[in-house]
């Protein structure tokens, strides 16, 4: 098995969390809600975030070489999501686990 430095730790960490965070607010918060939070250019995007951060975090996990350009893309999309989110009324978790996942992601592409 391959050493995780702190660093590579803690962004599969803020993947992995924000992975939980968009999925569940899109399942729970965006359908009871309604209105613009189900609207298909926010629900995939929600639905984007998530899958690039289970991927962006397995890639580190199994030691993939490919991890930092992943990590380039997550921290885009978690941006775009995190302010997307943001315009909209309780999304709070979402715009904080976003945010923290992209600045986590930009460190590791660097």
């Amino acid at each position: 098995m391959h050493h995780l430095s702190s660093e590579m730790q803690g962004c599969i960490n803020a993947c992995t969390n924000c992975h939980q965070v968009c999925l569940s607010t899109a399942m729970g918060h965006c359908l009871e809600v309604g209105g613009e939070h189900v609207e298909q250019a926010h629900f995939s995007l929600m639905m984007a975030c998530a899958e690039i951060c289970r991927t962006t975090a397995t890639l580190m996990l199994i030691g993939s070489p490919r991890h930092k350009q992943m990590c380039r893309q997550c921290a885009e999309i978690c941006e775009e999501c995190a302010a997307d989110c943001e315009r909209l009324q309780g999304m709070e978790e979402c715009v904080s686990a976003c945010r923290s996942c992209a600045e986590s992601c930009r460190q590791m592409a660097a």
